[in-house]
């Protein structure tokens, strides 16, 4: 059974629960679903203590994890659980509806370590890159 956890914005929740909700689908289980904590956290409601405890829940999430989608564009959560994720040597796959990751004035170095996947499309070429590399090659 594979984990997965999907980084990304408040802004991407529709995003974040599609992808999760199809590798579900397909027998994979979500290591913790951060999106769970928006209404906290868009009403401004959320303490001090609540935000470390989601972090430390989104923390782990990331460290037991098979694979880490960070869905761009993300924010400073994202950005961090994609370090953890390198630091980690999960799988990580970086997606991006359009090529502005590659572009010098905007990108990150890291999104060029030769750890992270790029997937550059929609939502299904990515879930199609997830799952087909999950697939055993006697399947395929």
């Amino acid at each position: 059974m594979k984990r997965f956890y999907v980084g990304s914005s408040f802004k991407n929740i529709a995003n974040v629960r599609y992808v999760a909700q199809t590798l579900e689908s397909k027998g994979y289980v979500n290591a913790y679903d951060w999106t769970q904590n928006a209404s906290a956290r868009d009403a401004g409601t959320a303490a001090l203590e609540d935000l470390r405890s989601i972090g430390q829940q989104e923390r782990d999430a990331v460290m037991r994890a098979d694979v880490v989608v960070i869905l761009l564009p993300g924010g400073k959560g994202t950005h961090v659980e994609l370090g953890i994720a390198i630091a980690q040597g999960r799988r990580t796959i970086l997606h991006s509806a359009d090529q502005d990751i590659n572009n010098p004035a905007t990108t990150s170095t890291f999104y060029h370590l030769p750890e992270v996947e790029k997937c550059h499309g929609t939502l299904d070429d990515l879930l199609a890159m997830i799952v087909g590399r999950d697939v055993p090659a006697a399947s395929a």
